[in-house]
């Protein structure tokens, strides 16, 4: 049973040991009973029935009060009781959300004033997170355990997810609405220099569901002195049921008894948690629902008919062979930004239903390749393109999307993704330095989309690109308008995710190199180390920088992937079809992580093309041979193992010809990613290997990001995926999908 069944089936939900789930359950992980290492014995273990009665209440000691007084006054007002670290932490938390009735979760963000001040004295501004309902679905969970010992502590890695469900895992999260625990995994901040910095950071290994309630358990945390590190006392007094008088404290015993029951349903035990918390995950009103009603709005003022658009320039300079000639222009699309639009506007509402209102029009660019057999022949696909990181719809122009439009005979085209575009560079440079303007982004970024869906309409409508002569072969339109298709790379796969799944125009989309949730990406991004340096400038505190990375995930879900991926394929919105996706990733790629693609897969119950990888590459756990040597049977088994460990939950495509969604590995030779929010060129093993010259001319030291699309093999399938009515190609003839850099 896959992330997507437990999302329509709440029995099975993210359970990995339900009965009624057809999947068996993950191997567990040997287990030491060494307590001096903080490993429990599974006697131990086993011995812990949890309780789901509240202990009965009792005072405090005088030794006890005095400690609560001395916790409750290093912690500001109007910050939780659980911690002095940093006023927002934990995160994700209720305590930061108050009662709503008339939202979809019945809440609503109340973020404080006055926290995470930049080097110029600039706090936040939580304006534009309070609007929310509940926290991302995507988000990361962050918390600060001092003293702490990683090593010693039984935490589930990125390797081996399947061990976060089980007795033994020192972290738990817990859907309180199913009373199922939440695969996940757990890393410490590496990018900070100092333990005192270093925040331990939970990741679910897929989208958590929208609307739930969720709680994160924190259990046999070892110190550096090799003993349990003691709970904070304000924790100890919930936990306890103690009797007390603060107001803080008082206020919040009722609904933290709620939640020990439910944990102690899902088998974890309230007397031995170091700390626990919970929070509300936001509805798709919240994530979506600014967009599609742009969307609605929009496609109903065309009342079936095109956008108005205008031909600039056609081109028959630098063109690969199988093009007959570029065409640029302009169309209009409603818009809902402030300012004109320009870099750095932000999203106007009506003041009657909080909607985006339409304040005037916004003026797109479109770039397209029109393919010579269409101009003779006509019966072209439609296809959009989406941009690379900061791009521009040039990038449709280039070498390997000329050649793959000549070859699927289609005609593509692309407009810029604005929001993040590079006309945005500017505007998105200067949210590092006061991160409180970064709702600008994503306001314009569903401004990009929609005039990506408008794009998409302009191909497809009577009247629109069509009716015009370089858009024809023999007076007649050279595009088959049954349907239009969306091809995109990088940001345009992560950001073309969630364009697709509010397209009503094309069903199918190629997401390359792509995933979801840029707070788990950008730390192991290549590509953000340079803006990541900004960042640091401005907010030094490493503390600081993840949470705002947690709260930056709040509002981008809005454009990214992670926002709308749990209605992509199924379960779509309303007026919306179901789509299928063909996923290609990259192993070891520097500038998108494929864990997040992994996570994308496990939320949409998308197979995986097995064999992923050459039997010899044991990613992360690692099989020490690298040389080629011819593993015996119990190697190879081993191998196995550990690539079933690294593709948690994926189940494997059963059977050819495939139809649906895929997902596929490529491998290239490239190093295994590291463990933890670094890049791969920040990796051990990378420093080592690819020191001095040999980065250019090592196989192992490449990044195989661009590689993909270039494949024959690659080309092929998006020919295969986009016929009527099309299949997943069995483009590796059952052996792992290798390239050559």
């Amino acid at each position: 049973m896959t992330v997507r069944s437990r999302l329509l089936a709440l029995v099975c939900a993210l359970a990995l040991a339900a009965a009624a789930c057809a999947k068996a359950d993950p191997p567990k992980p040997e287990f030491s009973g060494d307590i001096s290492k903080g490993n429990p014995t599974k006697a131990e273990v086993a011995s812990v029935e949890p309780s789901e009665e509240a202990p009965e209440p009792k005072p405090l000691t005088p030794g006890e009060q005095a400690r609560l007084d001395a916790e409750l006054a290093a912690i500001p007002p109007g910050c939780d009781v659980l911690t002095a670290k940093q006023c927002l932490l934990p995160f994700p938390n209720d305590a930061y959300t108050i009662k709503d009735a008339s939202t979809g979760t019945g809440r609503r963000i109340n973020l404080p004033t006055g926290q995470l001040p930049n080097t110029s004295g600039v706090t936040f501004d939580p304006s534009e997170w309070n609007r929310n309902d509940g926290w991302s679905p995507n988000t990361p969970i962050l918390v600060y355990v001092p003293n702490f010992d990683a090593a010693a502590t039984r935490l589930p890695t990125q390797d081996d997810i399947a061990f976060s469900t089980t007795p033994e895992s020192a972290t738990v999260i817990v859907d309180l609405d199913t009373g199922q625990l939440v695969p996940h995994w757990a890393e410490l901040d590496l990018r900070a220099n100092s333990p005192e910095d270093q925040l331990l950071i939970l990741r679910p290994a897929a989208s958590l569901i929208e609307t739930h309630r969720f709680a994160v358990g924190l259990r046999r945390m070892y110190g550096t002195n090799g003993v349990p590190v003691p709970a904070p006392m304000t924790f100890q007094v919930l936990r306890g049921n103690r009797i007390v008088s603060d107001p803080r404290l008082v206020s919040r015993q009722e609904e933290y008894n709620f939640m020990f029951t439910r944990m102690a349903a899902a088998g974890v035990d309230r007397t031995n948690l170091y700390l626990a918390w919970e929070f509300t995950v936001a509805g798709p009103d919240t994530l979506a629902g600014r967009l599609l009603a742009m969307r609605d709005d929009a496609m109903g003022r065309l009342d079936g008919g095109s956008p108005r658009f205008q031909v600039t320039e056609v081109s028959t300079d630098d063109l690969r062979e199988g093009i007959a000639r570029k065409v640029s222009g302009t169309y209009e699309v409603p818009l809902y930004l402030d300012n004109g639009g320009a870099p750095g506007s932000r999203m106007v509402y009506s003041p009657l239903n909080g909607d985006p209102l339409a304040v005037g029009t916004y003026t797109a660019s479109f770039n397209c390749l029109v393919p010579k057999i269409a101009s003779e022949t006509g019966e072209a696909l439609p296809v959009v393109f989406g941009h690379g990181l900061l791009g521009s719809n040039g990038q449709v122009f280039a070498d390997t999307t000329q050649r793959t439009a000549a070859e699927l005979n289609a005609v593509y085209c692309g407009t810029n993704t604005i929001g993040m575009s590079s006309e945005d560079l500017g505007a998105v440079g200067a949210t590092l330095g006061n991160l409180s303007t970064f709702p600008a982004v994503p306001d314009r970024l569903q401004q990009g989309i929609l005039n990506t869906l408008y794009l998409a309409r302009l191909m497809l409508a009577e009247g629109g690109l069509g009716s015009s002569p370089e858009f024809q072969a023999g007076g007649a339109n050279l595009m088959n308008t049954d349907q239009a298709f969306y091809d995109g790379d990088s940001q345009g796969a992560i950001i073309g995710a969630a364009a697709t799944a509010v397209s009503q125009d094309w069903k199918k989309a190629v997401l390359g190199v792509g995933g979801m949730n840029y707070s788990t990406l950008l730390n192991r991004s290549v590509d953000f180390d340079p803006y990541f340096a900004l960042m640091q400038q401005a907010y030094p505190s490493p503390v600081d920088q993840q949470i705002w990375f947690g709260l930056i995930q709040m509002l981008w879900d809005r454009g990214e992937a992670g926002g709308y991926v749990q209605h992509l394929t199924t379960r779509t919105y309303d007026l919306t079809p179901p789509h299928e996706v063909l996923m290609t990733v990259a192993f070891g790629d520097h500038q998108v992580a494929t864990i997040t693609a992994d996570n994308m897969a496990r939320t949409l119950d998308i197979p995986v093309y097995t064999p992923e990888l050459p039997p010899d590459v044991a990613p992360v756990l690692g099989i020490p041979d690298r040389a080629g040597r011819a593993a015996d049977a119990g190697e190879a088994a081993d191998q196995r193992a550990n690539q079933d460990r690294n593709f948690f939950d994926l189940d494997p495509i059963r059977k050819f010809p495939a139809t649906g969604s895929a997902l596929f590995y490529w491998y290239f030779g490239t190093l295994p990613p590291p463990q933890g929010n670094i890049t791969p060129t920040m990796s051990p093993e990378y420093q080592v290997t690819c020191a001095g010259a040999a980065a250019g001319t090592n196989p192992e030291c490449i990044d195989p990001h661009g590689l993909v699309r270039r494949q024959e093999a690659v080309i092929a399938q998006k020919r295969a995926f986009f016929a009527t009515p099309g299949e997943v190609l069995n483009a590796c003839r059952f052996q792992p999908c290798t390239g050559k850099p």
